[in-house]
């Protein structure tokens, strides 16, 4: 875990400034959900884990949280960016906002790329339900690091093969302690993360 939170992609950052709140207020709020729970958070070293996005109208592009904010428990304007575009071939991610986009960029991208239904993307971590999962999910490829082209292109053939779009959950097999849920909206995707995730943590050890 120790390149946890670190962009590994090409970052085009056009400075801006705070989104509106009402343009967040529903991130926000399973945001905060998420971070109660610690499926959103900062480990001990003071790296943190865990984004969220919504996808902007009918459009590829989309909000998510900034990098390194894990560990705020509350978030504002300040710490959302807009993705306006990205580049698997380039390693590349453009936004715009007051912060630089999560470490996960294009793992979001590939997801909203994949799939037009899909407009929400939950990214958690939870050791005991990541392993509980495996097994149970589509999952990437254990060789391919979080972040990557490669993670992104990974995804998509989850779609393809793994019937993700119907799913909505997956794990990264190599990317300790990360799941990842989708849904048609942030509802839907909030919803489906709770009811696994409770399933799970009422299961017997």
């Amino acid at each position: 875990m120790m390149d946890e939170g670190y962009i590994k992609f090409n970052c085009e950052w056009q400075a801006g400034p705070a989104l509106a709140e009402n343009e967040i207020k529903q991130l926000n709020s399973w945001r905060a959900k998420l971070h109660h729970m610690n499926l959103i958070g900062v480990y001990p070293g003071g790296i943190g884990f865990g984004n969220i996005s919504q996808r902007v109208g009918t459009t590829n592009e989309f909000l998510i949280s900034g990098t390194q904010t894990g560990g705020l428990t509350h978030l504002s304007g300040e710490h959302y960016t807009k993705v306006i575009r990205g580049d698997f071939d380039k390693n590349l991610i453009v936004c715009e906002g007051p912060i630089k986009a999560s470490s996960e960029s294009l793992t979001h991208l590939a997801v909203y790329e994949a799939s037009s239904d899909i407009n929400a993307v939950l990214h958690v971590h939870h050791h005991v339900f990541w392993k509980r999962l495996i097994g149970q999910v589509p999952a990437t490829n254990e060789k391919i690091a979080y972040g990557t082209p490669e993670m992104a292109r990974e995804v998509q053939r989850l779609f393809r093969e793994e019937a993700l779009g119907k799913r909505k959950i997956f794990v990264m097999a190599g990317h300790e302690d990360g799941v990842v849920v989708v849904g048609g909206d942030l509802n839907e995707a909030g919803t489906t993360l709770m009811k696994v995730y409770s399933q799970l943590h009422n299961s017997t050890d």
